[in-house]
């Protein structure tokens, strides 16, 4: 009874939390969904979309590596905001936009080398040609993003939430109305077909930071938080600080996003419906993992606000249930894409070769879906605690170790295909989230121990 008391306590506050997150990262998902439908409506509906999920998804694992590094915001802003130290907020804050300002030129320069990459890897040539113009497009807005990612993780951190959740929704008009005329040429713009929606992704991007940033000096000028007051000398204490906890995330995050970008481009070997299969289901499993990912924001902002309260009962209760929230949820999501593949499959394209590839993509897909929800809020509410180190060792050994060879094995030499790869990571995202869950409870018995008196 106490434990389902302590649940219902907590449940309130992390939810309030949670849900304006939840729509944040579902609305950043929902632009690439959004792309890889519009672009699906051109002519050659295979090439496109393998196109898009292609040069997206390299340019996106140069993006998060950045973001990755900001993720040491979480454990430094919370921390300090739970023990009452705005000025102490804000100075993290201005160090993450220094890092951005310093990652972004070294994040896009490698994007100028993907058609050499592309072709030693021997990628369709027609994939190639709309591939690499749609990635350098769409690098214009790794700046504007890692600005956004920097201002969001201190935001949430300070319980400022709704703000986030709103660029994200606006944003997605922003992208859509940009994919319309870009894409197809309408009102008079140009038809640019699969790199007009990069274009299109990238001033959506530049949107966001501006929305994130105007809001805070909006509420520093109403609530005089004194966020203009900050010291503006570079601290080099803080900045390695704030890049120790954020390498270890931001390799997690690489390792993560690589693996699916290194079996995005295996499987483009096998075809452009193979490939396009593959980003469909990707795609959903994707719009699923939303969900717990905004749910394992809360939980390192809960978790971390308890550390820095010093009240580690509070931090176990607050890693529990946002844990809790994300195993529920992605048991229904499970069910789902084992109930209407189909129907996910045509909303993005009326081919029924790829309809009938990505059905089993999807089932394979419902078999990690719990675990991936596991993984996602016990890395969140390790993050909280300060311990970024612990998930990306079991990332490196459960994905690159076991699953991607498993993966490959099955691909290429059991004639497999695509569903040899995913069924690889399948085993890997089960792995990662039957580990992470036993070490969130193992610290969490070690934040209850009694401390020892000198």
């Amino acid at each position: 009874m106490t434990r389902y008391k302590t649940f219902r306590a907590e449940l309130r506050p992390t939810l309030r939390l949670a849900l304006p997150l939840v729509l944040a990262e579902v609305g950043w998902m929902s632009m690439a969904i959004v792309d890889t439908m519009m672009v699906g409506r051109l002519p050659n509906s295979a090439v496109a979309i393998a196109a898009v999920s292609l040069g997206g998804i390299l340019v996106n694992v140069l993006a998060m590596f950045g973001a990755g590094l900001l993720i040491g915001l979480d454990t430094l802003v919370s921390q300090a905001f739970g023990a009452g130290q705005r000025e102490d907020c804000h100075r993290s804050l201005l160090h993450g936009i220094y890092l951005s300002l310093a990652l972004a030129p070294l994040l896009m320069a490698p994007v100028w080398y993907f058609d050499p990459l592309l072709r030693a890897m021997h990628i369709a040539p027609d994939v190639i040609a709309l591939a690499v113009p749609y990635s350098k497009a769409l690098a214009w807005g790794t700046l504007p993003l890692l600005l956004y990612f920097a201002v969001r993780r201190c935001m949430q951190a300070m319980n400022l939430v709704r703000p986030i959740a709103f660029a994200l929704i606006t944003a997605n008009l922003i992208n859509a109305g940009g994919n319309l005329l870009l894409i197809y040429g309408k009102l008079g713009a140009p038809a640019m077909g699969t790199v007009g929606s990069g274009w299109s992704t990238a001033w959506a991007r530049i949107y966001l930071a501006g929305v994130l940033v105007g809001y805070l000096l909006w509420y520093d000028r109403r609530y005089r938080t004194k966020l203009l007051h900050t010291p503006i000398q570079p601290d080099l204490r803080r900045i390695r600080r704030l890049i120790a906890l954020g390498f270890p995330a931001a390799m997690q995050i690489t390792l993560e996003i690589g693996v699916f970008a290194l079996v995005t481009a295996l499987i483009g070997r096998l075809g452009a419906v193979a490939l396009a299969s593959h980003q469909i289901a990707l795609n959903t499993v994707s719009i699923t993992y939303m969900v717990p990912l905004g749910i394992s924001s809360a939980a390192a902002v809960r978790v971390g606000q308890a550390i820095g309260r010093k009240d580690l009962r509070g931090a176990g209760d607050a890693g529990g249930t946002a844990i809790f929230l994300g195993a529920a949820f992605m048991t229904a999501a499970s069910i789902a894409l084992l109930a209407f593949p189909r129907w996910i499959a045509r909303a993005y394209t009326p081919d029924e070769a790829i309809i009938h590839s990505t059905i089993a993509l999807l089932a394979a897909g419902a078999a990690f879906q719990l675990f991936d929800g596991i993984q996602t809020v016990a890395t969140g509410a390790l993050r909280g605690l300060g311990d970024t180190r612990t998930p990306m060792l079991c990332h490196f050994t459960a994905y690159w170790v076991i699953g991607l060879p498993l993966g490959a094995w099955l691909c290429f030499r059991r004639g497999w295909g695509a569903f040899g790869l995913w069924a690889g990571l399948s085993l890997a995202l089960i792995l990662i989230g039957i580990v992470l869950l036993l070490v969130w409870r193992h610290r969490v018995s070690q934040l209850m121990l009694p401390i020892p008196q000198k």
